[in-house]
């Protein structure tokens, strides 16, 4: 299980569940739109620490953020 990929499919559906574009999610975390993005797509490797700030964006706890989805439990 490629942990980059699951930790940016969840971000990208919390994100999609609480209706906000890349943009306004930027805002709200503090983080570029660009390195939401490369986060979603699974190219970067976040910390504990910043899982736990995009957890506090996204209304919602870190460990939400590295729970395997459908995806990654089909594997």
């Amino acid at each position: 299980m490629d942990m980059r990929r699951l930790v940016g499919r969840n971000v990208k559906r919390f994100r999609l569940d609480r209706g906000l574009t890349q943009e306004q999610f930027a805002v709200r975390s503090g983080f570029s739109q660009q390195y939401l993005s490369d986060l979603e797509r699974g190219q970067r490797n976040p910390t504990v620490v910043t899982l736990y700030e995009l957890a506090q964006a996204l209304d919602t706890t870190p460990v939400d953020l590295i729970i395997p989805d459908e995806e990654a439990e089909s594997r």
